[in-house]
């Protein structure tokens, strides 16, 4: 900090006679200069870890770090940084008081300080010029407000997946972060580990031949929220410690149910896109990867739903099935609460399959399944590789690299699904153009690739 003062100092616009003949405190311009570079040759009085050594990271070489939304994957995000010694975090949001007390208990703790400042309002927290990027872990309705006001306040960004509630929304996301020259990292965590990498290699450099045919295996359901909506089913008054309203936000506004809220939002269409969209940023990512579709997308799509009864609390559809066309003559399906499509991908080619999940890897060649990872003779397409998703974020964030898993990619990953879901609301299959990003001869459909914001938020 000492250094970039001097450096302020040497570089103000030139003295007029008057100030070369004034002085402060006795001492002048000159003097105080090299009485400060006295100070940076012997500084007994500086700790080793504002000057770096020991192994430390100087505060002034660490990426400053803001938390908008606290709660699970917000937690378990900011955890992760917390391990990363060229981070500091230094400022998290939420409209509910309890989750984002508790965070920020956690944040100083791990710090032994109490620098860390709460915020209500993500807006106050992105107006802060000292934060150089920020973690977004906000339900689905809320991604692109959050993420296109931290790319044009100049953050760099590691959001969750999906990118955003609505197809429309994730282009403004896209255009957002180029237009801002801004680092992006989707929580597509898989990309990072190494099973997922070398089944995607294995597929990428031919060994299983020619790809015909991909399964995506996603869940189904609500995770284990049933056992729980009998007793949180009925309307109340929220929370004091919530700002129901602001939580709202965009969405269309519904009475409170508690059951609706914290990680079972994502059941109501509202605010996420059920297991479908939660997932489909996971194993539609992969399946993308191996494909070498991170670029494109389908260009048929149909899908069909079996929905909870209308005025319910939840409206997502709990089993699903989704038959999507490619190119290349490829043919993809993505179900959830079907046993023919396993959980995790599955490419099937000519020559061979393999299947990879949360840990488990299978393969129709023995052998392939006792690499660690592809033999370096057999790499002719090398996969971008990273072993810690939040360090990749860290490390990109420096050299203004890519991250593994940018924002176009997490656009073109979550597409599937958003078009999936529309399918299945309209009731027939879609064509897609995939240059265009349009639905083609279908207006009903087209008009389900955006949504109408609640006055008076508004995405410009």
């Amino acid at each position: 900090m000492l250094n970039k003062k001097i450096h302020g100092l040497l570089n103000k616009t030139p003295e007029t006679d008057q100030d070369q003949s004034s002085r402060v405190n006795g001492m002048s311009r000159r003097k105080f200069i090299t009485a400060a570079g006295a100070a940076l040759v012997l500084p007994a009085f500086v700790p080793d870890y504002a000057l770096g050594l020991d192994g430390k990271v100087a505060p002034s070489n660490k990426i400053t770090l803001g938390i908008i939304g606290c709660g699970n994957m917000g937690t378990a995000n900011t955890q992760a940084f917390l391990n990363e010694s060229d981070c500091q975090v230094v400022a998290a949001c939420d409209v509910d008081k309890d989750h984002l007390t508790s965070l920020v208990n956690i944040i100083n703790e791990n710090y032994g300080n109490h620098d860390c400042k709460a915020y209500h309002d993500f807006r106050e927290l992105l107006a802060r010029k000292d934060i150089d990027a920020v973690m977004i872990a906000l339900p689905d309705h809320w991604h692109a407000l959050a993420a296109v006001e931290a790319a044009r306040q100049k953050k760099d960004i590691y959001g969750e997946k999906p990118l955003a509630h609505t197809v429309a929304e994730q282009q403004a996301i896209v255009h957002a972060v180029h237009k801002h020259n801004r680092i992006w990292q989707t929580g597509s965590w898989q990309r990072s580990v190494k099973s997922f990498h070398k089944a995607a290699e294995i597929v990428r450099n031919g060994l299983i031949g020619i790809i015909q045919r991909v399964e995506v295996g996603l869940p189904r359901g609500y995770n284990n929220a049933e056992v729980s909506e009998k007793d949180h089913m009925l309307p109340t008054e929220p929370p004091s410690e919530l700002d129901y309203d602001f939580w709202v936000g965009p969405a269309q506004k519904i009475p409170y149910i508690s059951a609706r809220l914290h990680r079972h939002w994502r059941w109501n269409y509202d605010f996420g896109g059920g297991q479908l969209m939660d997932w489909s940023g996971h194993h539609v990512d992969i399946a993308h990867w191996g494909c070498d579709f991170d670029n494109s997308g389908p260009s048929e799509v149909e899908g069909h739903g079996e929905f909870p009864p209308k005025g319910g609390v939840w409206d997502a559809a709990k089993v699903y099935r989704i038959e999507l066309k490619y190119p290349r003559g490829i043919d993809m399906t993505i179900a959830g609460g079907y046993p023919d499509i396993k959980s995790g991908t599955k490419w099937i080619g000519t020559e061979g399959w393999v299947h990879v999940d949360r840990g488990s890897f299978n393969a129709s060649n023995v052998e392939w399944r006792r690499w660690k990872q592809m033999p370096e003779e057999l790499r002719k397409v090398k996969l971008y590789e990273s072993d810690n998703h939040h360090a990749n974020f860290l490390a990109c964030v420096k050299s203004r690299e890519p991250t593994i898993t940018p924002v176009d990619t997490a656009h073109h990953s979550t597409i599937p699904g958003h078009l999936g879901l529309i399918s299945m609301l309209v009731g027939r299959k879609l064509k897609w153009d995939v240059k265009s990003e349009t639905i083609l001869d279908d207006k009903e459909a087209s008009q389900l690739l955006t949504r109408k914001f609640r006055s008076p938020w508004r995405l410009v």
